[in-house]
């Protein structure tokens, strides 16, 4: 290999202009990603404002419903991927040498791990969101098409999804939403204090 041929790399061995840019656009980026952590509500907010823009402009432009349909696939794929375990019970249900869901109250308790984390669903839907809204500006995704029958088919494939997930909810006893750490209660403090 000669000097030169990696990757971001100059002929001199220095990091190329172009390769400087783009890594410093990134950790701004990410810099960015790092700050919007803790405000989760306000992160959501933000991206049912750009979803209500984006059906808006769908609305005004009377096109693009392959792309909505897309849209619309990709975040219900995104929300069972939220509702899901990330380590199945239906594939531990053979192996017993795993951590698994209680099944019994008296059982100790583990907090719901999912599949995709809020977080990360929360940046796939808005990035998905934003490319939609970049596909409408470009007559080649605008496919003509009966749009009633996609409704009525996503509605229909939402349905079935839905009661495939809360059917597989119920039989492995599992609740995706945890409202914070359970409370046991102890033995009553009797007020006695250690002598030293």
């Amino acid at each position: 290999m000669s000097e030169g041929d990696s990757i971001g790399e100059s002929v001199h061995g220095k990091p190329s202009v172009v390769y400087r840019f783009f890594s410093r656009l990134g950790q701004i980026y990410q810099s960015w990603l790092d700050k919007s952590t803790p405000y989760t509500a306000v992160r959501w907010i933000v991206t049912l404002g750009l979803s209500f823009v984006y059906m808006i402009r769908v609305y005004l432009l009377q096109g693009w419903y392959i792309v909505t349909y897309a849209l619309g696939i990709y975040h219900l794929n995104l929300f069972i991927a939220f509702l899901s375990p990330k380590v199945d019970p239906s594939l531990m249900e053979d192996s017993d040498d795993g951590p698994s869901l209680p099944t019994r109250q008296n059982e100790e308790f583990r907090p719901f791990i999912r599949r995709l984390p809020e977080f990360k669903f929360w940046h796939s839907a808005t990035k998905g969101i934003l490319v939609a809204m970049a596909c409408t500006f470009f007559e080649a995704f605008n496919v003509p098409v009966f749009w009633p029958i996609l409704v009525m088919y996503f509605i229909m494939l939402f349905c079935i999804t839905m009661k495939r997930q809360i059917k597989h909810m119920i039989k492995y006893r599992y609740i995706p939403f945890t409202h914070g750490k359970r409370k046991y209660k102890g033995k009553e403090d009797v007020g006695k204090t250690f002598a030293s």
